[in-house]
């Protein structure tokens, strides 16, 4: 009982966490409607955390009533620049985004490299948790059969005797293969702040979508890519993007589920994300795929670890 109180402190503090800060602002013009780099097609952030290099977007920026002038440019951002923005921004993103700007800086202005670097170590570090959580997903597809048996049997009956009989069994299941749903979400919860803060520092750093990396500049859409000279990179880049995102969602699948619906979720996942990454700026393209390839490795050492394990 202790245990689960204790859980529900946790994921009570981290969503007061969450709630209580700031968050990423898009642009907007006098209607309310996103304002976008033309050259790029990059919907621009309000709330940056340093100055724009490229003399252009600075325009569109004053155009739009935000004051460039007064952030610091990006080779001086501090952990403590620019206003107290709460407790999330302070703690989370500023540090993240000096680590991000500063390892840049270190690779000779290769912030795509940096973007990288920095994704792979924090997904180490809270591999631990997304262990866990694979580990869990395992024990789920090994599960999976009796559950949908269960599920089956109570199909048509809607009673409360029967709603009750169906719970009771399918705990009992849980039990028998040490599942925990609740540990699942506790997981997720504890990386959250983690990922979410990264990706915020990501948008609000305006160095990152001026460079370019292995013939992708990074501010740039794919779908404005696509009518450049450099159409072959944005390509690619779909591609893995498409290729890494089926991957990911189909490993936590079993191979034996019978809900068609759930078979077919990783191909309507994939096409979400396609129409999204068409419209989402390269640097964050670059960032999908090395979290996509961190999520198949880490779920093909899982299935590994459980072979060994069974085997012993």
């Amino acid at each position: 009982m202790r245990k689960e109180n204790s859980k529900k402190k946790l994921i009570i503090i981290l969503l007061l966490l969450l709630l209580t800060t700031g968050c990423t602002k898009t642009l907007t013009n006098k209607n309310k409607e996103p304002v976008k780099n033309e050259v790029t097609g990059q919907n621009l952030t309000e709330n940056i955390l340093c100055r724009p290099n490229n003399k252009n977007v600075i325009k569109i920026y004053e155009k739009n009533g935000v004051k460039v002038d007064k952030l610091p440019k990006c080779s001086d951002f501090k952990i403590n620049s620019g206003k107290y923005e709460g407790l999330w921004t302070s703690l989370f993103v500023k540090p993240l985004a000096f680590i991000l700007l500063k390892l840049g800086e270190l690779l000779n202005h290769n912030y795509a490299l940096s973007l990288i670097i920095i994704s792979l170590i924090i997904r180490l570090i809270a591999f631990p948790f997304t262990k866990k959580t694979a580990m869990q997903s395992e024990l789920m597809k090994k599960a999976q059969p009796e559950l949908n048996r269960i599920q089956n049997k109570y199909k048509n009956k809607q009673d409360q005797e029967s709603l009750t009989r169906q719970s009771q069994e399918m705990m009992a299941v849980y039990k028998k293969y040490n599942i925990s749903p609740m540990s699942g979400c506790l997981f997720s919860m504890i990386q959250l702040p983690l990922f979410i803060s990264f990706f915020e520092a990501v948008q609000r750093i305006p160095a990152i979508f001026e460079g370019k990396f292995l013939g992708l500049q990074l501010g740039t859409t794919p779908i404005v890519g696509f009518t450049t000279s450099a159409m072959i990179a944005y390509i690619i880049l779909m591609l893995l993007i498409s290729i890494t995102t089926y991957f990911s969602f189909r490993f936590n699948l079993a191979d034996n589920t019978l809900d068609s619906s759930m078979k077919m979720m990783p191909i309507m996942m994939v096409g979400m994300i396609i129409v999204t990454a068409l419209f989402m700026p390269s640097a964050l393209g670059i960032y999908w795929i090395t979290t996509n390839l961190f999520t198949i490795v880490q779920n093909i050492a899982v299935k590994r670890s459980k072979v060994v394990n069974a085997k012993k």
